[in-house]
Order: C-alpha cells, then structure tokens, then sequence
C-alpha cells in the first residue's frame, strides 16, 4: 500500500469534513430564526395527544399557529377549560371555548336487529369486511361491527357491547374525529354536545327492502316529518332527517310515533357517568 497515497486521502477528507463543518456552522447562523418562547410553553399545557382534532399536525404545531395569531384555543376539543384559560394567559388574549362535540353511532343494527347475507370468515376489521364483501350484515349501511373505531380512538371512549355495536363513553369523548375517519360506513359522526334527537339509522333504501334487512331501519313512513313544525325533520332519500338549523328543544318530541324506534332522543350521560366514575 502507498503509504504517501494513504495520508493524502485522509488529508483531503480531514479537510473536507473541517470545510462542511465551517459552512453549517456559517448557514446556522445566517438562517436561524430565534423560536418564540412560549410555543414550548403552550406546548406543555396541551394535552398532547396530538390528535389532530384541531386541523393541525399536532399539538407543538397547533401552539405554534396560536402564537402567530393563526389559531383559535378552542379549536382543540380536547383541553379542559383551565388548560384553555391558562393558555389565553399566556397569550395574553381573552380564554373562549366552543361546544363540545360528542361522536354519535348512527346505527341500532347489532346482531339481534339485522338480517345476514353470509357468515364473515377474515380479518376482524371492518375495513376488510367492507372492502371484501361488504361484512355479514344484509344492510349495506349499517355498523359492521369490528371496532376499527374502537382501535382508532385514542381515549379510550369507545366500547363494543355484546350486540356488536360500538358504544360512546360521553364522558370520555372529546371530539376528535378519529373514529369517523376510522369508519368505512360512515356510521359515525360528530355533534354538539346540545343534540340530542337523532334517526340513528344511515339507510337509504326503499321501505320495502329497508324492512327486510335490519328492525331497527327507517322505514321512510313520514311520520316524525308530519309531527313536528315545517323543515325541523325532512326526508333524504327514504332516510328521515334532521335539520338542527331549526329544530329547537321545545319542539314536539315524535319518538314515541316511529315504528321501529330508529327514531331517539340520547339523554345527557356525560354528567352521570362522571358522576358514577367518582363514587
């Protein structure tokens, strides 16, 4: 080996890598940009999930559009209102909160409700299910109940009863939409915490066929339309609807007229589940 050859090679590389070294340091000092204090400040106060309920990559993102002016606090669903009013402090701002969001399963149709096309031997996920055939199940809205909901929910606010449906745990909910991006069908969707009359149910088929595939269907019979004040319920496609733009609380409540009680109002469970989480 050329010993000369040897000590010239790693010369030129000893002095490349002092070259590099020179111009990052140089580049770091052209290109820094000093980071506002209080980002990592906020950042802590988060909750840190990072969820993405907010619309942002995550929670040292969101801080960092709050302190820019970018953002508003209560677009994270997930900080409590001292976290909130903590973070309003920081900024110097005045603490606001929107209404919270609770995710509602817009389907009744367990094991027990709904009629089978075949028995479902694969992956327990209601995305190959859907994907595959269309899951066990007749209807081709309703749950598929595998829980990819349940998995997708970083709260632990989601639990599957023993009918197959997934159940939310209100008082752990925040919101953050993970279990309705989690969901093929659809099934599930986000609304404020003041809704509380629903058509649990997401089938568009005629009321023949809708009979025949799950107990619990609207069934498209116009009763509930016909019950309350004009526009408050209005039909999409067989399927009875909501129009909360109007629909007030002290409106008529026509559950008792549905004949197959898709039709319902969720009582308020958060206040009783805290309650019943303490004792």
């Amino acid at each position: 080996m050329d010993v000369a050859a040897l000590l010239i090679s790693m010369g030129s590389m000893g002095l490349l890598g002092v070259l590099f070294s020179v111009g990052l340091s140089i580049a770091n000092k052209k290109f820094h940009v000093d980071e506002d204090p209080r980002i990592a400040v906020i950042s802590e106060e988060l909750p840190g999930v990072n969820c993405g309920a907010c619309g942002y990559a995550g929670c040292v993102n969101f801080a960092e559009y709050l302190v820019k002016d970018e953002a508003e606090i209560s677009t994270c669903g997930v900080a409590s209102a001292e976290t909130v009013k903590e973070i309003a402090g920081i900024l110097g701002v005045e603490a606001t909160t929107a209404e919270q969001k609770i995710a509602r399963i817009m389907c009744q149709g367990g094991i027990d409700e709904t009629a089978k096309k075949a028995w479902y031997v694969g992956i327990q996920s209601c995305l190959a299910a859907h994907i595959l055939s269309g899951g066990e199940k007749l209807c081709e809205y309703g749950c598929l109940g595998s829980g990819d909901c349940l998995d997708a929910c970083p709260f632990d606010a989601i639990r599957i009863s023993k009918n197959r449906l997934p159940e939310i745990i209100e008082s752990k909910c925040t919101g953050c939409g993970k279990c309705v991006d989690a969901c093929p069908r659809d099934v599930i969707e986000l609304h404020p915490e003041s809704h509380r009359l629903f058509v649990l149910c997401k089938n568009h088929d005629n009321p023949k066929e809708s009979r025949k595939v799950c107990s619990k269907a609207c069934i498209g019979c116009k009763i509930c339309v016909r019950a309350v004040g004009e526009d408050q319920i209005f039909m999409d496609k067989h399927l009875a609807r909501i129009n909360y733009e109007v629909y007030g609380n002290e409106s008529v409540l026509p559950t008792d007229r549905c004949p197959t009680e898709c039709l319902v109002v969720i009582k308020n469970k958060k206040a009783a589940e805290a309650l019943e989480h303490t004792s």
